[in-house]
Parts: structure tokens; sequence; C-alpha cells
């Protein structure tokens, strides 16, 4: 395996882009290349093979999106990269980061393939043809293996968050996978860690891999992290006290069984916070709303298992909470990893009972820090109390449902120009942020002008045609 390469690009335009892809990074307001950009991009546009291991949040899909972006031949609607994801909700991650970054490659085309979704319906896709595809192990190999999904023309494979796919159980599917593209191909590995099974991985499947590693430590410095000491029949007291004093727009709660998360959603909901939940039981589209009504600020709790540990990518996520402490480093970090990403500072607070101060001085240890003890006044007040104040206030957005996606040449210019009840369009109605799917769309919107808004979209019509929109996890 190659050392990494000696020369590291400061900008963007250093790193011999097209003149569209490095619009689209200044649109974005991109001006500096992460750590792990600036050494993967050269590497991979020189058509070598990468393993690289980075931190969460410092920038990998765009490590591997944009060299993937410049060698696609357009002209083609044929397979010619894909993009291998343990979960769903990174899939959906990594295909909005691609779209995002290829939105000026005329006719870019990106699929996702995963479970919970008809198969029919992804072959259908695949027959009218995509250039990018994303998708889970299982999923993925069952339309390799029906023929659906064509990989004669297939150039790159990228397995990204490699290590928690194989922690998963996805190492067969994987293999056969790898083993079912093209030789020729260009294979990519992004991972957190580097397990021996990556590496062994690595030596069966990739040729003369660079690897790139960037930051030794396993956390990003911009995250604090606390310890909370509850005993079992104390921590809900714990949790509101914790969230009472930090007093975050957004807190991402983490549980370690499904039970939990429900227990823990109704207590809180008591107290009158704004809150969600998240795991494995709920179906794709009740997933995808919760998502998106966290993401757009109308849910300001969520409590998750570790569904949501990977590939859940919020915008300035204040606050992550290990209600349960996990009982492996690598959960831990990615865990943590949800807040303090893109440089922004972070808080990630533990609650750990008596028991496990020994589980928590051996992840200390693993990660080569000390977190910071926290401790309550005796004479504080109930942590249920200050929390149902700090929550009197709920959640200042909504989230509205619109029965049109992509799929139905619904754009976020389109809905952004349509009547809302707000007195001349979106606009004006204080609408927030805007995610399409393939044949849905979530619109945020300040929740004083939320039903007005509703009402006039059901009135209305976008681009000609009459969508149903409806509040998101109303009812």
């Amino acid at each position: 395996m190659q050392a990494r390469l000696p020369r590291v690009p400061s900008d963007f335009v250093s790193l011999a882009l097209s003149p569209s892809l490095l619009a689209t990074v200044e649109q974005l307001g991109y001006v500096t290349p992460t750590a792990i950009q600036a050494e993967s991009i050269p590497v991979l546009l020189a058509g070598k093979d990468l393993i690289g291991k980075s931190k969460t949040g410092s920038g990998k899909t765009a490590a591997f999106a944009l060299p993937i972006l410049q060698t696609l031949e357009l002209s083609s609607r044929k397979p010619q990269a894909l993009i291998v994801c343990p979960t769903r909700e990174l899939s959906a991650q990594v295909a909005r980061e691609v779209r995002k970054l290829g939105r000026q490659e005329e006719g870019l085309v990106v699929l996702t393939l995963t479970g919970g979704e008809q198969l029919a319906q992804q072959s259908e896709a695949l027959e009218r043809g995509a250039h990018i595809v994303i998708g889970t192990p299982g999923r993925l190999l069952d339309h390799l293996q029906r023929g659906t999904l064509v990989r004669r023309d297939l150039k790159v494979a990228v397995l990204d968050e490699a290590d928690r796919m194989l922690d998963m159980g996805f190492h067969v599917e994987v293999e056969k996978i790898l083993r079912a593209v093209p030789k020729s191909r260009q294979t990519v590995f992004f991972s957190a860690t580097f397990p021996e099974t990556i590496l062994a991985m690595s030596r069966t499947h990739q040729k003369d891999a660079v690897r790139v590693t960037i930051d030794a430590g396993e956390q990003p410095a911009e995250i604090r992290q606390m310890v909370l000491v509850a005993e079992p029949d104390k921590k809900m007291n714990a949790l509101c006290f914790v969230l009472s004093q930090h007093t975050p727009e957004t807190a991402l709660i983490f549980c370690n069984l499904k039970a939990t998360v429900a227990e823990l959603e109704k207590a809180l909901s008591s107290l009158g916070a704004s809150v969600d939940c998240l795991h494995g039981d709920l179906d794709q589209f009740h997933r995808d709303q919760v998502l998106a009504r966290f993401r757009n600020q109308s849910v300001r709790i969520l409590v998750a298992t570790d569904v949501a540990g990977r590939g859940l990518d919020v915008e300035g996520l204040d606050l992550v909470i290990n209600y349960e402490l996990p009982t492996q480093t690598e959960t831990y970090v990615h865990r943590v990893g949800r807040t303090g990403r893109a440089g922004k500072a972070g808080l990630a607070v533990s609650l750990v009972t008596t028991r496990e101060r020994q589980k928590l001085r051996e992840f200390e240890e693993l990660l080569g820090l000390s977190m910071q003890r926290v401790e309550r006044d005796a004479g504080a007040e109930p942590g249920t109390v200050a929390l149902a104040k700090t929550f009197a206030h709920p959640a200042r957005m909504a989230t509205i449902l619109i029965s049109g996606g992509r799929k139905d040449k619904v754009r976020p210019g389109d809905i952004l120009g349509a009547p809302t009840g707000g007195g001349g369009g979106a606009q004006r109605a204080g609408i927030g942020k805007i995610e399409t799917q393939d044949r849905l769309s979530y619109v945020a919107v300040s929740k004083t002008v939320s039903q007005a808004a509703v009402a006039a979209l059901n009135k209305g019509r976008i681009k000609g045609k009459r969508f149903r929109a409806s509040l998101a996890g109303a009812g």
C-alpha cells in the first residue's frame, strides 16, 4: 500500500476540477478543501485506488463525489459509479450531497437503491438510466444478481463507512458486490477506522491503494465532551437537567434499545418538549418524515437508536446526549460525531451509571482524551421542572409535505414561487429549507403561517399541476 502523496493543494482551484464544479463549489461557499479532500481528490482524479480514514464530519462525501462527477460521461445514461452505504439514511444523505455538488452537470441522474422501496419501481428507474447509483448492500446486490443494475459501464466503486458496513454484518454482500463489478474499476474505501477486516478487503479488491489518514485522534477538537453520573432511576431527571442547562435549538439523544426510545419520547412529550423518535421498526416513509422535520427544526429533540448514528447530517446540531452508553468505542465516536461538524462547535454529554465508569475510562484511554465531569448542585430544582420551563416555547418551524418531487419535475424554485397564503409567494411566508425527493417534497415554513400555507398550496398549482399539501407529523 502506497504512502500518501506529499503535495497537498491549499484551495479548490489547485485541485484541477472542471469549471462547472469549481463554480458550484464557489456558490456553496467552500473556500478551502478539508484535509481529507485535499489529499484524496488528486489521488482519485489520477485514477488510483484509495483507502481513506478521517473523522466524521470532515467532508468525506465531497472527497469522492467531486472526482466521480468530474469523470462522468453525461452523454451516456448508464451507471458509471456505484456508492455503497450501510444504511438508508446515509444513502439518502450521500445522494443529496452528490446532487448538490453536481447541480451544474447537465442531465446528471443520481439514483438511490435501498430496502423499504419496491423492486419493480427501482428496476423501472434503472431502465430509464442513471449515472450514479447509491444504495445499501443487500438491495444493490439484489439488482446486480437480477441484472437490472447493468455493471459493464461501472468505472468506480465506493464503500462509504466501510467499517460500519462490516460491523452490521454486510461482509458477504460487500464481497459479492466487489466481485460482481468490473475488475478494471477504481475502488475506493472510506472508513472511520481501519480494522483488520477492512485492510484484508483492501488487499483483496484494491490495486496499489494509496492510504490517506487524517487526524489520528478520533474526535474533532470542536466537540466538548462531558459526563454526568446518574443511576438508572435518576436518568430521566438528569436528562432533563442537561437539556434545560444547555437549552439547545436541536438535540439528538441516543439509546441502545427501541423500547427505551419509545419510553423516553413519550416522557419528554408529556413535559411539553418538541420531540420525535427514530428506530429500526419505522417504515421508510415515517423515517423520512421524522428526519425531514428534525433537519427543518420542526422537531427540536430526536430520540434514536444507532440507526441514526450514521447518515444523519443536521446543520448546526447543538447537542448529542448518550442516554445510554454504547458498548463499543466506534459507536461512541459515530454518535458524538453528529455534532461539531464542518468546523462548528459541538457538545456531547453522556449519562453514565457508577457501574459504567470502567467502560468510560476505557473509552477515554482508547480515544486519548479526558471527558469533563459535571456535578449537579444539591439544591437545584428537579430537571423535569426545569425542562418544562425551557420548552415552554415549541419549535418555531413547521414542515409541509407536498405530494410531488423530482420525478414530477418539481424543483425547489417551483415551490418557492408557489402561492402559500403569505401575501405573494412562499418567499414572503417565512419559508426555510426545501428538500425534494423522488415523489415527495418537504418544505420548512414558519409555524405562524403553516396552516395558511397548506391551504393555499392545496388551492393553487405548482408548474400548472395540483399537488396535495399537508403538515408532516400532524396526527
